[in-house]
C-alpha cells in the first residue's frame, strides 16, 4: 500500500510556509472574460486550497504590455479591476490554510497578430522568425525590451500589494522569457542575443527587476523547460554542464526556486543518471526544486488536449524519487484539475477513490 505522508511534511522557504509539499501547477483556463477574475475563479482556486493542496500557483496571468495575451479570457495582472478579482482568490485561498503564488505571463510570439484583448497590437518577440528562419515580425526593440522588464516588475509590486505569499516568472515552454533563451527563436546579435550569455540576459533583467519589488524573505520561483511548444524536442542544454550555465546567472540573479517543467517526471534527463530535470536543477544550484510532469497520470498532458483520457497511476515512483532528495515540492495538473479533493485522498490514504483523467474535465474545469 502506498504511503504518501512524505509529501505532507510542512515546508519553509524565507517567508512561505507551507502545510505540505504538494503545489497547484499553472492551468490556462480561459474563465476571467475580460481579463478579470470573478467568483468562478475564486471557487475554483478556493476549493483546491480546501483539499490539501499547500501552494496553488495560479494560471499564467499576463503583464501590462499590449501583445502579452493572445486571449481576452486569459485573466491579467494589471487592470484595477482584475487586481480586485486576484485579491478575493488570495483572500479565500487563506481563509482556507493554502498559500498562492501568480504566475506572471508574456507569451510572445505565441500570440497570432490579430488576437487577443489588444488586436491592432504586434506580437513581441526576439528576432520575429520562426525556428525555421521564417520572418513573421518584427524583432522588439530595446525600448520595446525596457517596457516589457518594467511591466514584469510593475506586476510583481502589484502581487506583493495583493497579498501573494510568493511570485513565479514563466520563463517556459516557447513563450516569451523563454524565446529569448532559446537560440532556435533568438538570432539576436546585440547584447540580448549571441551567445548563451547574452540570451539569458533578459530573463537576468526580468528576474532582477522583479525582485526588487520583491521583500528579500519573498521566494521568487522560475518555471522553465527544455520542450517548447514549438518543438518537443528542444533543449536549452544538451548536458549537466550546460545546463549548470544556463541556471547559474539565473540563480545569481534572484530566483530563489526553479519549477523544472518536463511532459513526464520519470525521464532522466541526461544519459548516465536516473536523476530528472528537477533533479538536475537542484544538484547543480542548491535551489529548492518543483518537479512536475504527468504526476499520478500514465501520460502526458498534450494528449489531454487532443480529447485523449489518461489513466490514473502509482505514486510510488514519484515517492522512491522524493525521498531520495531529488526535489523538493511536486506539482500536480490534470490529476488536480480532474478532481479538487486529489490531495485530500492522497493524504488520507484514499488511492482508490483517485479518478481517471477525463478530457470532459477540460470543459468542467470546476
Amino acid at each position: 500500500m502506498t504511503n504518501a505522508a512524505a509529501l505532507f511534511q510542512p515546508f519553509q522557504l524565507g517567508s512561505l510556509h507551507l502545510a505540505n509539499r504538494i503545489v497547484m501547477a499553472p492551468m490556462t483556463r480561459s474563465f476571467s472574460p475580460g481579463g478579470v477574475p470573478g467568483e468562478d475563479v475564486v471557487a475554483y482556486y478556493r476549493r483546491r486550497a480546501e483539499n490539501a493542496v499547500g501552494l496553488i500557483i495560479t494560471e499564467g496571468t499576463t503583464i501590462d504590455r499590449p501583445g502579452a495575451s493572445f486571449d481576452p479570457r486569459v485573466p491579467n495582472f494589471h487592470a484595477p479591476e482584475s487586481l480586485a478579482g486576484w485579491k478575493k482568490v488570495v483572500d479565500a485561498v487563506h481563509a482556507a490554510g493554502g498559500r498562492i503564488a501568480p504566475q506572471l505571463w508574456h507569451v510572445g510570439m505565441a500570440r497570432r497578430p490579430g488576437t487577443g484583448p489588444h488586436p491592432d497590437a504586434p506580437s513581441d518577440s526576439p528576432s520575429g522568425v520562426l525556428p525555421d528562419g521564417k520572418k513573421v515580425g518584427e524583432p522588439m526593440s530595446e525600448e520595446a525590451i525596457s517596457d516589457t522588464i518594467h511591466a514584469f516588475a510593475k506586476a510583481a509590486r502589484a502581487a506583493v500589494e495583493t497579498g501573494f505569499d510568493a511570485i513565479e516568472l514563466h520563463g517556459a515552454h516557447g513563450y516569451l522569457i523563454d524565446q529569448f533563451f532559446w537560440e532556435g527563436l533568438n538570432r539576436r546579435t546585440d547584447r540580448f542575443g549571441g551567445d548563451l550569455k547574452g540570451r539569458l540576459t533578459f530573463g537576468e533583467e526580468i528576474v532582477r527587476a522583479v525582485r526588487a519589488e520583491m521583500p528579500a524573505a519573498m521566494p521568487l520561483i522560475l518555471r522553465y523547460s527544455q520542450w517548447k511548444q514549438q518543438d518537443y524536442t528542444a533543449r536549452l542544454a544538451e548536458t549537466p554542464q550546460a545546463l549548470e550555465s544556463f541556471l547559474g546567472p539565473l540563480s545569481d540573479a534572484g530566483v530563489d526556486m526553479f519549477h523544472a517543467s518536463t511532459r513526464r517526471f520519470w525521464i532522466p534527463e541526461f544519459e548516465g543518471s536516473d536523476l530528472n530535470l528537477a533533479g538536475w536543477t537542484k544538484k547543480l544550484t542548491g535551489k529548492p526544486v518543483i518537479t512536475v510532469g504527468s504526476v499520478g497520470l500514465n501520460s502526458d498532458f498534450l494528449g489531454a488536449f487532443m480529447g485523449e483520457g489518461s489513466p490514473a497511476a502509482s505514486l510510488d515512483g514519484l515517492l522512491k524519487r522524493f525521498e531520495a532528495g531529488e526535489f523538493d515540492l511536486v506539482a500536480i495538473g490534470r490529476a488536480l484539475l480532474s478532481d479538487p479533493q486529489w490531495a485530500a485522498k492522497v493524504r488520507d490514504g484514499r488511492f482508490d477513490e483517485l479518478a481517471d483523467f477525463s478530457a470532459e474535465a477540460l470543459k468542467e474545469l470546476v
